[in-house]
Protein backbone atom coordinates (compact mmCIF):
# COMPACT_ATOMS: atom_id res chain seq x y z
CA UNK A 1 0.00 0.00 0.00
CA UNK A 2 1.21 3.55 -0.67
CA UNK A 3 2.63 5.40 2.34
CA UNK A 4 0.39 8.42 3.04
CA UNK A 5 2.44 9.68 5.95
CA UNK A 6 2.61 13.46 5.39
CA UNK A 7 5.83 15.25 4.53
CA UNK A 8 6.96 18.72 3.54
CA UNK A 9 8.50 18.54 0.08
CA UNK A 10 8.89 22.18 -0.95
CA UNK A 11 9.82 25.48 0.69
CA UNK A 12 9.57 28.95 -0.79
CA UNK A 13 10.39 32.35 0.68
CA UNK A 14 10.33 35.80 -0.88
CA UNK A 15 12.60 38.67 0.02
CA UNK A 16 11.83 39.75 3.60
CA UNK A 17 11.58 43.02 5.48
CA UNK A 18 11.33 46.48 3.96
CA UNK A 19 10.37 45.16 0.53
CA UNK A 20 8.04 47.59 -1.21
CA UNK A 21 6.03 47.59 -4.41
CA UNK A 22 4.26 44.23 -3.94
CA UNK A 23 0.93 43.34 -2.39
CA UNK A 24 0.23 40.44 -0.06
CA UNK A 25 -1.34 38.38 -2.91
CA UNK A 26 1.75 39.00 -5.04
CA UNK A 27 4.05 37.90 -2.21
CA UNK A 28 1.87 34.82 -1.67
CA UNK A 29 1.86 33.86 -5.34
CA UNK A 30 5.64 34.26 -5.54
CA UNK A 31 6.15 32.11 -2.43
CA UNK A 32 3.96 29.31 -3.83
CA UNK A 33 5.80 29.38 -7.15
CA UNK A 34 9.15 29.22 -5.36
CA UNK A 35 7.98 26.32 -3.16
CA UNK A 36 6.71 24.25 -6.08
CA UNK A 37 9.93 24.90 -8.00
CA UNK A 38 11.95 23.99 -4.91
CA UNK A 39 10.15 20.64 -4.78
CA UNK A 40 10.65 20.00 -8.48
CA UNK A 41 6.93 20.34 -9.20
CA UNK A 42 4.78 22.44 -11.50
CA UNK A 43 1.84 24.55 -10.34
CA UNK A 44 -0.45 22.16 -12.21
CA UNK A 45 0.65 19.41 -9.81
CA UNK A 46 -1.09 21.15 -6.91
CA UNK A 47 -4.56 19.95 -5.97
CA UNK A 48 -4.85 21.83 -2.68
CA UNK A 49 -4.26 25.38 -1.45
CA UNK A 50 -4.46 26.71 2.12
CA UNK A 51 -4.08 30.47 2.43
CA UNK A 52 -3.53 32.89 5.30
CA UNK A 53 -2.34 36.44 5.79
CA UNK A 54 -2.13 39.28 8.26
CA UNK A 55 -4.90 41.34 9.80
CA UNK A 56 -6.19 42.81 6.55
CA UNK A 57 -8.58 41.17 4.10
CA UNK A 58 -6.26 41.61 1.11
CA UNK A 59 -5.39 37.91 0.76
CA UNK A 60 -7.95 35.17 0.26
CA UNK A 61 -8.98 32.09 -1.67
CA UNK A 62 -8.96 34.06 -4.92
CA UNK A 63 -5.20 33.42 -4.85
CA UNK A 64 -6.24 30.31 -6.77
CA UNK A 65 -7.05 32.52 -9.75
CA UNK A 66 -3.86 34.55 -9.38
CA UNK A 67 -1.88 31.31 -9.64
CA UNK A 68 -4.05 29.93 -12.43
CA UNK A 69 -4.88 26.78 -10.47
CA UNK A 70 -7.88 24.70 -11.55
CA UNK A 71 -9.76 21.69 -10.20
CA UNK A 72 -8.47 21.99 -6.65
CA UNK A 73 -9.74 19.37 -4.21
CA UNK A 74 -8.93 21.39 -1.08
CA UNK A 75 -9.19 25.19 -0.84
CA UNK A 76 -9.70 27.46 2.16
CA UNK A 77 -8.54 30.58 3.98
CA UNK A 78 -7.50 30.15 7.62
CA UNK A 79 -6.99 32.56 10.49
CA UNK A 80 -5.64 31.48 13.87
CA UNK A 81 -3.23 34.42 14.11
CA UNK A 82 0.29 33.25 14.96
CA UNK A 83 -0.85 29.65 15.36
CA UNK A 84 -2.13 29.51 11.77
CA UNK A 85 0.95 28.26 9.91
CA UNK A 86 1.34 25.12 12.00
CA UNK A 87 -2.42 24.60 11.92
CA UNK A 88 -2.40 24.76 8.12
CA UNK A 89 0.33 22.12 7.97
CA UNK A 90 -1.74 19.97 10.34
CA UNK A 91 -4.87 20.20 8.20
CA UNK A 92 -2.91 19.69 4.99
CA UNK A 93 -1.34 16.59 6.55
CA UNK A 94 -4.76 15.22 7.48
CA UNK A 95 -6.01 15.89 3.95
CA UNK A 96 -3.09 13.92 2.51
CA UNK A 97 -3.65 11.07 4.97
CA UNK A 98 -7.35 10.86 4.15
CA UNK A 99 -6.87 11.09 0.40
CA UNK A 100 -8.73 14.40 0.05
CA UNK A 101 -5.75 15.82 -1.85
CA UNK A 102 -2.27 14.71 -2.82
CA UNK A 103 -0.16 17.87 -3.05
CA UNK A 104 -1.13 20.96 -1.06
CA UNK A 105 0.45 24.41 -1.01
CA UNK A 106 0.33 26.15 2.37
CA UNK A 107 1.08 29.88 2.16
CA UNK A 108 1.17 32.97 4.40
CA UNK A 109 1.95 36.51 3.24
CA UNK A 110 1.52 40.10 4.36
CA UNK A 111 2.49 43.65 3.39
CA UNK A 112 2.07 45.84 6.50
CA UNK A 113 5.06 48.08 5.72
CA UNK A 114 4.53 50.96 3.31
CA UNK A 115 7.21 53.11 1.71
CA UNK A 116 6.87 56.40 3.58
CA UNK A 117 8.94 58.22 0.97
CA UNK A 118 6.29 57.47 -1.66
CA UNK A 119 3.11 57.54 0.40
CA UNK A 120 1.08 60.09 2.25
CA UNK A 121 0.78 59.53 5.97
CA UNK A 122 -2.76 58.31 5.44
CA UNK A 123 -1.43 55.42 3.39
CA UNK A 124 0.60 53.84 6.14
CA UNK A 125 -1.06 54.85 9.41
CA UNK A 126 -4.26 53.36 10.72
CA UNK A 127 -6.97 55.76 11.80
CA UNK A 128 -7.66 55.57 15.52
CA UNK A 129 -11.17 54.67 16.62
CA UNK A 130 -12.60 54.98 20.09
CA UNK A 131 -12.86 51.49 21.65
CA UNK A 132 -16.06 50.54 23.41
CA UNK A 133 -17.13 48.02 26.03
CA UNK A 134 -14.38 46.02 27.74
CA UNK A 135 -11.84 47.34 25.23
CA UNK A 136 -12.76 50.86 26.26
CA UNK A 137 -12.09 50.07 29.92
CA UNK A 138 -8.69 48.54 29.23
CA UNK A 139 -7.75 51.32 26.80
CA UNK A 140 -8.60 53.93 29.44
CA UNK A 141 -5.97 52.26 31.62
CA UNK A 142 -3.31 52.28 28.90
CA UNK A 143 -3.83 48.70 27.71
CA UNK A 144 -4.72 49.15 24.06
CA UNK A 145 -2.48 46.94 21.90
CA UNK A 146 -0.72 43.60 21.66
CA UNK A 147 2.40 45.28 23.06
CA UNK A 148 0.62 46.45 26.19
CA UNK A 149 -1.31 43.20 26.69
CA UNK A 150 1.84 41.10 26.40
CA UNK A 151 3.65 43.54 28.67
CA UNK A 152 0.94 42.93 31.26
CA UNK A 153 1.41 39.16 30.88
CA UNK A 154 5.19 39.49 31.15
CA UNK A 155 4.89 41.65 34.26
CA UNK A 156 2.78 38.98 35.90
CA UNK A 157 5.46 36.37 35.16
CA UNK A 158 8.09 38.72 36.60
CA UNK A 159 6.07 39.37 39.75
CA UNK A 160 5.29 35.69 40.31
CA UNK A 161 8.67 34.15 39.52
CA UNK A 162 11.23 36.92 39.82
CA UNK A 163 11.95 37.01 36.08
CA UNK A 164 13.97 40.11 35.14
CA UNK A 165 14.63 42.26 32.10
CA UNK A 166 18.16 40.86 32.12
CA UNK A 167 16.65 37.42 31.52
CA UNK A 168 14.66 38.73 28.56
CA UNK A 169 17.78 40.49 27.29
CA UNK A 170 19.78 37.25 27.15
CA UNK A 171 17.15 35.79 24.81
CA UNK A 172 17.29 38.84 22.52
CA UNK A 173 21.10 38.75 22.40
CA UNK A 174 21.22 34.98 21.72
CA UNK A 175 18.80 35.24 18.82
CA UNK A 176 20.73 38.13 17.36
CA UNK A 177 23.83 35.88 17.45
CA UNK A 178 21.97 33.29 15.39
CA UNK A 179 20.87 36.02 12.97
CA UNK A 180 24.52 36.83 12.26
CA UNK A 181 24.75 33.37 10.66
CA UNK A 182 21.57 33.80 8.60
CA UNK A 183 22.10 35.79 5.40
CA UNK A 184 18.38 36.51 4.93
CA UNK A 185 17.87 37.84 8.49
CA UNK A 186 16.88 41.50 8.67
CA UNK A 187 19.42 42.03 11.47
CA UNK A 188 22.18 40.06 9.74
CA UNK A 189 25.34 42.12 10.15
CA UNK A 190 23.98 44.02 13.16
CA UNK A 191 25.13 42.39 16.44
CA UNK A 192 23.48 43.16 19.76
CA UNK A 193 24.99 43.36 23.24
CA UNK A 194 23.14 43.17 26.54
CA UNK A 195 24.12 46.80 27.18
CA UNK A 196 22.59 47.86 23.85
CA UNK A 197 19.47 45.90 24.68
CA UNK A 198 19.02 47.78 27.96
CA UNK A 199 19.80 51.12 26.32
CA UNK A 200 17.08 50.70 23.68
CA UNK A 201 13.87 52.65 24.17
CA UNK A 202 10.85 51.25 25.95
CA UNK A 203 7.90 50.13 23.82
CA UNK A 204 5.65 49.07 26.69
CA UNK A 205 7.38 48.51 30.01
CA UNK A 206 8.94 46.02 30.71
CA UNK A 207 9.55 45.58 26.96
CA UNK A 208 12.43 47.41 25.32
CA UNK A 209 12.64 47.75 21.55
CA UNK A 210 14.60 44.51 21.21
CA UNK A 211 12.07 42.55 23.25
CA UNK A 212 9.63 42.99 20.36
CA UNK A 213 9.44 41.22 17.02
CA UNK A 214 10.20 42.80 13.68
CA UNK A 215 7.59 43.94 11.16
CA UNK A 216 8.15 42.47 7.71
CA UNK A 217 6.72 42.34 4.22
CA UNK A 218 6.95 39.06 2.35
CA UNK A 219 5.60 35.55 1.98
CA UNK A 220 6.50 31.95 2.85
CA UNK A 221 5.03 28.72 1.48
CA UNK A 222 5.50 25.00 1.97
CA UNK A 223 4.28 22.03 -0.07
CA UNK A 224 2.73 19.14 1.87
CA UNK A 225 2.39 15.75 0.18
CA UNK A 226 2.84 12.07 1.01
CA UNK A 227 6.20 10.76 2.16
CA UNK A 228 6.30 8.35 -0.79
CA UNK A 229 5.86 11.16 -3.27
CA UNK A 230 8.25 13.47 -1.42
CA UNK A 231 10.99 10.84 -1.67
CA UNK A 232 10.74 11.01 -5.45
CA UNK A 233 11.07 14.80 -5.56
CA UNK A 234 13.98 17.23 -5.48
CA UNK A 235 14.51 17.95 -1.77
CA UNK A 236 15.11 15.80 1.33
CA UNK A 237 11.64 15.03 2.74
CA UNK A 238 10.72 16.55 6.10
CA UNK A 239 8.30 14.23 7.83
CA UNK A 240 5.32 15.66 9.72
CA UNK A 241 5.37 13.31 12.71
CA UNK A 242 3.04 14.87 15.25
CA UNK A 243 0.82 17.83 15.95
CA UNK A 244 -1.60 19.31 18.46
CA UNK A 245 -3.45 22.52 19.24
CA UNK A 246 -4.50 24.26 22.46
CA UNK A 247 -6.50 27.47 22.61
CA UNK A 248 -6.79 28.82 26.19
CA UNK A 249 -8.64 32.00 25.14
CA UNK A 250 -8.24 33.65 28.53
CA UNK A 251 -7.12 37.17 27.64
CA UNK A 252 -10.31 38.82 28.84
CA UNK A 253 -11.01 36.49 31.77
CA UNK A 254 -9.94 37.01 35.35
CA UNK A 255 -8.07 33.85 36.22
CA UNK A 256 -5.03 32.50 37.99
CA UNK A 257 -2.73 31.60 35.10
CA UNK A 258 -2.88 34.35 32.43
CA UNK A 259 0.73 35.27 31.72
CA UNK A 260 1.99 32.20 33.54
CA UNK A 261 0.94 29.36 31.22
CA UNK A 262 0.47 29.07 27.45
CA UNK A 263 -1.14 26.47 25.20
CA UNK A 264 2.28 24.83 24.81
CA UNK A 265 1.79 23.13 28.18
CA UNK A 266 -1.11 21.13 26.75
CA UNK A 267 -0.26 20.83 23.06
CA UNK A 268 3.41 19.96 23.52
CA UNK A 269 2.98 16.60 25.28
CA UNK A 270 0.19 15.54 22.91
CA UNK A 271 2.24 16.35 19.80
CA UNK A 272 5.23 14.48 21.20
CA UNK A 273 3.06 11.47 22.00
CA UNK A 274 1.63 11.43 18.47
CA UNK A 275 5.15 11.60 17.06
CA UNK A 276 6.27 8.73 19.26
CA UNK A 277 9.11 10.78 20.69
CA UNK A 278 10.09 12.55 23.90
CA UNK A 279 11.36 15.98 24.82
CA UNK A 280 14.93 14.76 25.32
CA UNK A 281 14.96 13.53 21.71
CA UNK A 282 14.20 17.00 20.29
CA UNK A 283 17.33 18.39 18.63
CA UNK A 284 16.12 21.81 17.43
CA UNK A 285 13.42 24.10 18.84
CA UNK A 286 11.80 26.79 16.72
CA UNK A 287 9.37 28.77 18.88
CA UNK A 288 7.09 31.68 18.14
CA UNK A 289 8.85 34.71 19.62
CA UNK A 290 6.67 37.76 19.11
CA UNK A 291 8.35 38.90 22.34
CA UNK A 292 11.32 37.62 24.35
CA UNK A 293 8.86 36.80 27.12
CA UNK A 294 6.79 34.62 24.77
CA UNK A 295 9.85 32.55 23.90
CA UNK A 296 10.71 32.15 27.60
CA UNK A 297 7.16 31.13 28.55
CA UNK A 298 6.89 28.64 25.68
CA UNK A 299 10.19 26.96 26.54
CA UNK A 300 9.00 26.63 30.14
CA UNK A 301 5.66 25.18 29.14
CA UNK A 302 7.21 22.61 26.82
CA UNK A 303 9.48 21.56 29.68
CA UNK A 304 12.89 22.53 28.29
CA UNK A 305 13.43 24.57 31.47
CA UNK A 306 11.55 24.31 34.80
CA UNK A 307 8.38 26.37 35.22
CA UNK A 308 9.19 29.68 36.86
CA UNK A 309 12.93 29.16 36.45
CA UNK A 310 13.14 29.89 32.75
CA UNK A 311 14.70 33.32 33.21
CA UNK A 312 17.82 32.30 35.12
CA UNK A 313 18.07 28.92 33.34
CA UNK A 314 18.11 30.47 29.85
CA UNK A 315 20.54 33.19 30.98
CA UNK A 316 23.10 30.59 32.05
CA UNK A 317 26.31 30.78 29.95
CA UNK A 318 26.32 28.09 27.28
CA UNK A 319 22.54 27.62 27.23
CA UNK A 320 21.38 29.69 24.22
CA UNK A 321 22.92 30.96 20.99
CA UNK A 322 25.21 29.19 18.51
CA UNK A 323 27.05 26.45 20.35
CA UNK A 324 24.56 26.53 23.21
CA UNK A 325 22.93 23.53 24.85
CA UNK A 326 19.46 24.48 23.56
CA UNK A 327 19.26 25.05 19.81
CA UNK A 328 16.47 27.63 19.84
CA UNK A 329 15.39 29.84 16.93
CA UNK A 330 18.48 29.08 14.91
CA UNK A 331 17.72 31.61 12.18
CA UNK A 332 17.26 34.56 14.53
CA UNK A 333 13.52 34.13 14.98
CA UNK A 334 10.93 36.86 14.73
CA UNK A 335 13.06 39.08 16.95
CA UNK A 336 16.06 39.26 14.60
CA UNK A 337 15.35 37.44 11.30
CA UNK A 338 11.89 38.31 9.94
CA UNK A 339 8.27 38.26 11.08
CA UNK A 340 5.98 36.02 9.05
CA UNK A 341 3.82 35.02 12.00
CA UNK A 342 4.01 31.21 12.46
CA UNK A 343 5.80 30.78 9.16
CA UNK A 344 9.01 32.15 10.72
CA UNK A 345 9.63 29.17 13.01
CA UNK A 346 8.23 26.75 10.41
CA UNK A 347 10.56 28.00 7.68
CA UNK A 348 13.66 27.62 9.86
CA UNK A 349 12.50 24.20 11.07
CA UNK A 350 12.33 22.89 7.50
CA UNK A 351 15.74 24.38 6.68
CA UNK A 352 17.29 22.70 9.72
CA UNK A 353 15.58 19.34 9.19
CA UNK A 354 16.86 19.30 5.61
CA UNK A 355 20.38 20.10 6.78
CA UNK A 356 20.50 23.22 4.62
CA UNK A 357 21.25 25.87 7.26
CA UNK A 358 24.78 26.69 6.09
CA UNK A 359 26.80 28.37 8.85
CA UNK A 360 23.93 28.05 11.31
CA UNK A 361 23.17 24.39 10.59
CA UNK A 362 22.80 22.26 13.72
CA UNK A 363 24.75 19.00 13.56
CA UNK A 364 21.98 16.81 14.97
CA UNK A 365 18.59 17.62 13.50
CA UNK A 366 16.52 14.43 13.41
CA UNK A 367 13.66 15.89 15.45
CA UNK A 368 12.51 19.52 15.31
CA UNK A 369 9.77 21.08 17.45
CA UNK A 370 7.83 24.06 16.06
CA UNK A 371 5.42 26.31 17.93
CA UNK A 372 2.85 28.89 16.87
CA UNK A 373 1.21 31.42 19.20
CA UNK A 374 -1.72 33.72 18.48
CA UNK A 375 -3.74 36.43 20.12
CA UNK A 376 -2.38 37.20 23.57
CA UNK A 377 -1.57 33.60 24.54
CA UNK A 378 -5.06 32.69 23.30
CA UNK A 379 -4.16 30.26 20.51
CA UNK A 380 -1.40 27.69 20.17
CA UNK A 381 -0.22 25.02 17.74
CA UNK A 382 2.69 22.55 17.90
CA UNK A 383 4.37 20.51 15.17
CA UNK A 384 6.99 17.77 15.46
CA UNK A 385 9.03 17.41 12.26
CA UNK A 386 11.64 14.82 11.44
CA UNK A 387 14.20 13.72 8.89
CA UNK A 388 13.55 10.79 6.58
CA UNK A 389 15.63 8.35 8.59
Amino acid sequence: MPNKEPAIAGLGITAQGKVYGKTAPQFAAEAVRLATEDAGLALADLDGLLVSGGLTASLGVDLQGVLGLTDLQVLTYMQGYGSTAAQMVQYASMAVQSGMADTIAVVWADDPLKDKSKSSSAAYTKAASAPSGWRGITAANGIYSANTMYALAARRHMDRYGTTQDHFGHIAVAQREWAQLNPIAQFHGTPLTLEEYHASRYIAEPFHLYDCCLVSNGGVAVIVTSLDRARALRQPPVRVLGWAQSHPGRTGIRNDDFGLVSGAASAGPRALKMAGTTLDEIDVVEVYDCYTYTALLTLEDYGFVPKGEGGPALAEPGMLGPGGKLKVNTGGGELSAFYMWGMTPLYEAVVQARGQGGERQVDKHDRVLVSGNGGVLDYHSTLILGTDA
